[in-house]
């Protein structure tokens, strides 16, 4: 699949999801675009929990995340921070919690379905720093220099150009400012036939790198003091493994570290 036609199936896909969310229709998975690839899996299931956290808004948290960036974004009171793939908001309003008033909090949404949703909700909560436009990440409508801290939270493994991505990213931070993003990641080689299904599971992540691949685009961009805060392993069911590897196989495949992986990284633009 070109970039071209992967920007229309996301399109599609979340698209779809935010339709359903602003009839208030009950989203049965967030992990699968129009093709229906996996509709009985839940893609929640790979994210962190949101519930305790200051500025969490259940009614902007699709299920879609696959970490919680803003635990290790070092954010500070008065920061303009920058959310990519910002959705219904969720990251964006527990990152205003923490700015508070004097801070400012942009969310970049492909879909505009989704920034219509994330309008609606910060219009109930009534947050006159937040706001939501809609745009594409390898092209931001941004100036240089514009954002303190970036955030993202399992989208950049969704666009087709990562080196783009990384490169207007460091393009927008101001001098000194850092992005810390969560995302979904390989490591080893999986068989063919399984990572298709496997990547079906983990949300038709047909994009998603390997981790080394992933912190080198990070280093060849320009940015420093690149670490690695979170690995999670996304958990392949028992019922996939089983369609591709004998019981001895899938035993030894458990014990190593071959899979798939949620990942928050974090690297600073330097001075």
């Amino acid at each position: 699949m070109n970039a071209k036609d992967l920007k229309v199936v996301v399109k599609e896909k979340y698209g779809s999801i935010a339709k359903q969310s602003l009839s208030n229709d009950k989203i049965k998975s967030s992990c699968c675009g129009t093709s229906g690839c996996c509709e009985k899996i839940e893609f929640s299931m790979i994210g962190d929990d949101y519930n305790t956290v200051e500025g969490y808004n259940p009614d902007a948290d699709l299920g879609l995340g696959c970490g919680l960036p803003t635990q290790f974004a070092n954010l500070k009171t008065g920061d303009c921070v920058l959310d990519l793939g910002s959705g219904a908001g969720n990251d964006c309003f527990v990152a205003r919690a923490i700015v508070g008033e004097t801070g400012k909090i942009v969310g970049l949404d492909f879909t505009d379905m989704m920034v219509a949703k994330a309008i609606e909700n910060n219009r109930k909560l009534g947050f006159m720093n937040v706001e939501f436009v809609q745009g594409d990440i390898e092209e931001m409508p941004f100036s240089d220099n514009d954002f303190d801290v970036i955030v993202s939270n399992c989208v950049l493994n969704l666009v087709p150009n990562k080196h783009k991505a990384f490169a207007e990213m460091i393009r927008v931070l101001k001098s000194g400012g850092h992005f810390c993003v969560s995302d979904v990641v390989t490591k080893g080689e999986l068989p063919e036939t399984l990572r298709s299904d496997a990547e079906m599971y983990v949300g038709c992540v047909s994009g998603a790198i390997t981790r080394d691949q992933y912190i080198n685009i990070i280093h060849d961009n320009g940015f420093e003091n690149v670490a690695i805060h979170k690995l999670k392993p996304i958990p392949i069911p028992y019922k996939v493994l089983s369609k591709y590897m004998s019981e001895e196989e899938i035993k030894d495949f458990k014990k190593g570290e071959t899979g798939i992986f949620s990942i928050t990284v974090s690297g600073y633009k330097s001075l």
